[in-house]
């Protein structure tokens, strides 16, 4: 289970990178993974502090810190 939360970290990492900052709803969709192990690939770059998580309006954005 951990290595295939590990990719899809990857796999949001590579997102983000791509798009910039993003929605959670954006992100699920554009990551195509199953949504419980991308929202456990968001725990872990924050975790790893890779995150720039922000609260706009009511929405919460995930970026990567530079």
């Amino acid at each position: 289970m951990t290595q295939s939360i590990g990719d899809t970290a990857g796999k949001v990492w590579e997102f983000l990178h791509e798009k910039g900052e993003t929605k959670l709803s954006q992100l699920k969709k554009g990551v195509k993974a199953d949504s419980n192990l991308v929202l456990q690939a968001i725990g872990w770059l924050a975790r790893e502090d890779k995150l720039l998580i922000r609260k706009t309006g009511r929405y919460i954005t995930y970026a990567l810190k530079e």
